[in-house]
């Protein structure tokens, strides 16, 4: 249940908070005074997107948060644990709404994705308002609908959970198919591929080897000379640097028998003496091995042309050539047992379509059964909202199998889809003697409120929703009907924290009462929210009654409203097991 909302800056609002009680809680005020601006800021704390128009003139951004507790063992604690936040009783959601649409999430102080948010606080409260009653009209609604009073939802899970298992299963046959259908032409390209591949014996950075050998080669004549005239300065010329240093040996060995501290340097000449006759030989080593001949480089381009272009078609390097390879190998080895792999898969398939099947036809059955007991109970609770005579059916369809329908999704000739076999319609008359036709064709707001109470009588204690809120459940009605739209929300709140919006001193007189009012303050409008004692009750129920003048007549009338209602309220709330 909802315990507390703050809101700040937000619409006309600016700073405001409301701490909720279980049972039944009526919000009233002038149109305009902000009853549904409230009702945004609980839609934004569900999950629904925010503008930067939210933000109150003047201020740079908006505030909306809530706390909501929760059992240890109901679905919100289940998917604040899934999530990797701690179980906890309460659940605080923030919302930041900045003017520069730099927003942000909070759940339990930690940040979070409006994805985690609408997940966590999806069965948290549900609003019911004029989108919900257009969503009514949705026939698609209807099954989850009849389900929830069925209490199908975990078979209908069963169906969904076996039709996606079978869906993949259903697109690797269509591929193994295909694949099988194109065999010839498949293998013939793997093998030449393979081929191709396996014949050109590449190595892993052969390439960067290659490239560095045709620049040996392209400049073999100037390599040549260079490492030529090198060896000529080291050895061979008059003057060579062997010969240089062969002199200064000479002379420091005469200098020896003067000072024979020179012993050192003596053998650093001798070495380098020696090294250059070292490196002389292995520059003529090496050019004993340069080859000049332009046959060798054409063989080399030739080389490097060959791997390129299997680059190009096949990795842009060679060890991905190689891998290519491998997996080439792998796919005709898989060729190779394609009707076997096909034959194999159709067995798994065929069981799991024999699951989903049975599975389907059983939740059909129990729907026709329960179909039939929505629509009397939904007559019942219609009457008793002061639509007697109202005719309502649940009329079942099938998309039957065609020519083009995968086999795999047909059970008793009829379509599976994730919700089964069936597809059903809400049919409604509210008049005698006239056939039921579908919501869209005939029912008025007024009716389609009365409809939407209903079905939250039906499932009171059914919903796994912790708090139901109504915003315009008084559309097109008053008078007695209002009474025991009243009446039927104080029962509904017996297993639900329920908050409603009303105009309707009726509906009013029940439980909790807050007045909304604007008002004007410095220059500004903004909102204010007060929670009414038994005397501000009785002022506020005769306003709504009589409107802005208040009589004696209206002030005992509001009081014996409400007089009439204290023995319902004083009853034990009857909370359902979380």
């Amino acid at each position: 249940m909802i315990q507390e909302i703050a809101i700040k800056n937000f619409a006309i609002i600016d700073d405001l908070r409301i701490r909720f009680d279980k049972g039944l809680t009526i919000l009233s005020g002038e149109t305009g005074a902000g009853k549904s601006i409230i009702i945004n800021a609980v839609n934004l704390l569900l999950g629904s997107r925010a503008s930067a128009t939210l933000i109150r003139t003047g201020e740079k951004s908006a505030e909306v948060e809530a706390v909501f507790l929760v059992g240890q063992n109901t679905q919100p604690a289940s998917r604040l644990k899934h999530h990797g936040y701690e179980p906890d009783e309460q659940i605080v959601v923030k919302r930041i709404i900045s003017s520069t649409n730099h927003n942000r999430i909070y759940i339990n102080g930690s940040l979070a994705t409006m994805q985690v948010l609408a997940d966590i606080t999806g069965n948290l409260a549900s609003i019911s308002g004029q989108h919900a009653h257009q969503q009514l009209l949705n026939e698609d609604i209807h099954l989850l609908l009849l389900d929830a009073f069925a209490g199908l939802s975990g078979l209908r899970e069963k169906v969904a959970s076996s039709f996606n298992k079978l869906l993949p299963m259903l697109h690797q046959r269509r591929q193994l198919l295909e694949l099988q259908a194109d065999h010839a032409r498949r293998r013939e390209l793997l093998e030449f591929q393979r081929d191709e591949i396996e014949k050109a014996r590449v190595a892993e950075g052969e390439d960067e080897k290659l490239e560095r050998e045709r620049k040996r080669l392209k400049n073999a004549r100037e390599l040549y000379a260079l490492v030529y005239e090198s060896v000529e300065t080291l050895y061979d010329a008059n003057g060579s640097i062997i010969e240089q240093f062969a002199a200064i040996r000479g002379n420091l060995e005469k200098a020896l028998n003067i000072d024979d501290t020179l012993g050192k340097q003596l053998n650093t000449i001798s070495e380098m003496e020696a090294g250059a006759a070292d490196l002389a030989g292995e520059l003529r080593g090496f050019l004993s091995g340069l080859e000049l001949d332009e046959t060798s480089l054409e063989q080399v381009e030739e080389r490097l042309d060959t791997l390129t272009r299997l680059k190009k078609k096949y990795g842009s390097t060679l060890a991905d050539v190689i891998s290519r390879l491998e997996k080439i190998k792998q796919e005709l080895a898989g060729l190779e047992n394609l009707s076997e792999q096909i034959d194999d898969l159709e067995k798994k398939i065929s069981k799991k379509r024999d699951e989903l099947s049975r599975v389907a036809v059983e939740l059909s059955g129990k729907r026709q059964k329960a179909g039939v007991s929505f629509a009397r109970s939904m007559e019942k609770e219609l009457s008793e909202l002061k639509m007697e005579g109202t005719k309502f059916d649940v009329v079942f369809s099938h998309t039957p199998a065609g020519e083009n329908t995968n086999p795999y999704l047909v059970a008793d000739g009829k379509v599976i889809t994730e919700s089964g076999i069936d597809k059903i319609s809400f049919h409604m008359t509210p008049n005698v003697g006239e056939e039921p036709k579908p919501l869209a064709s005939i029912a008025s707001g007024g009716e389609l409120s009365r409809v939407v109470l209903a079905i939250k009588a039906l499932l009171a204690g059914k919903e796994s929703v912790e708090t139901l809120i109504f915003d315009e459940v008084d559309a097109g009605i008053g008078g007695e009907t209002a009474e025991v739209v009243g009446r039927k929300l104080a029962a509904l709140s017996r297993f639900h924290q329920t908050i409603c919006i009303t105009h309707l001193p009726q509906i009013a007189k029940f439980d909790h009462h807050y007045r909304i009012e604007k008002h004007v303050e410095s220059g500004r409008t903004t909102t204010k929210i007060t929670r009414l004692d038994e005397e501000n009750r009785v002022l506020e129920i005769a306003r709504m009654t009589g409107g802005k003048k208040i009589t004696e007549k209206t002030l005992a009338h509001a009081r014996e409203m409400l007089e009439n209602v204290k023995p319902l309220k004083d009853k034990q709330p009857v909370r359902r097991k979380t």
